[in-house]
């Protein structure tokens, strides 16, 4: 089984299928390692933190990456290519009284090039299925008490569509380049579950 995730189904499911193409010869085990090592090469957090760290620094591109995120990416070098398919980025922003959070219900969808492998927590099934009841608990339980009156907005990713939050700039931030800018930026901010 998976080392990664060895008790859940679906990572028994895909170590199954995984020994089945072995065996068939369809695959070697070296193929499939290289395989997920080209897809993961250069997938990080730190590609969704450059993308917030410009959109805070530059209008223009986030007036642009608001509008069609796919399109602006390349601007600073990155892409939601390199799948089977290219997946549609929307990227949703925080503002003084709304807030967004990003889910996956039917699975755990998540723009990997752009935010690194998801975290356990992303694709367990109380995550999934709580964020969208109750999001505003579900928040408060990783630490982030938003006020009565800030609207939530879940967004629920597909295999075609794929989200990233915009964090608002924090304040006395203003003095601050670009790269010192990115560095504030979580991961955790750009699923919607922290501020920043």
């Amino acid at each position: 089984m998976s080392e990664g995730h060895p008790s859940t189904p679906v990572a028994a499911r895909v170590r199954r299928l995984e020994e089945r193409l072995i065996e068939a010869r369809v695959v070697e085990e070296a193929q499939l390692d290289a395989a997920l090592a080209t897809m993961l090469e250069g997938a990080s957090p730190l590609n969704g933190a450059r993308i917030v760290a410009r959109a805070w620094v530059d209008e223009g591109f986030r007036r642009r990456l608001l509008a069609d995120a796919n399109a602006a990416l390349p601007e600073i070098g990155l892409s939601m290519a390199g799948g089977i398919q290219e997946q549609r980025l929307k990227v949703v922003e925080n503002t003084e009284t709304a807030h967004h959070v990003i889910v996956c219900t039917l699975c755990s969808c998540y723009p990997i090039g752009l935010l690194g492998p998801s975290p356990s927590w992303y694709k367990s099934e109380a995550y999934r299925s709580r964020v969208v009841r109750e999001p505003r608990a579900v928040l408060a339980e990783f630490g982030l008490e938003l006020p009565e009156d800030t609207a939530i907005t879940v967004w629920d990713s597909s295999a075609e569509s794929r989200y990233l939050v915009l964090p608002r700039r924090p304040e006395g931030t203003r003095e601050m380049n670009e790269h010192e800018l990115a560095a504030l930026v979580t991961r955790e901010g750009l699923i919607g579950t922290a501020a920043v």
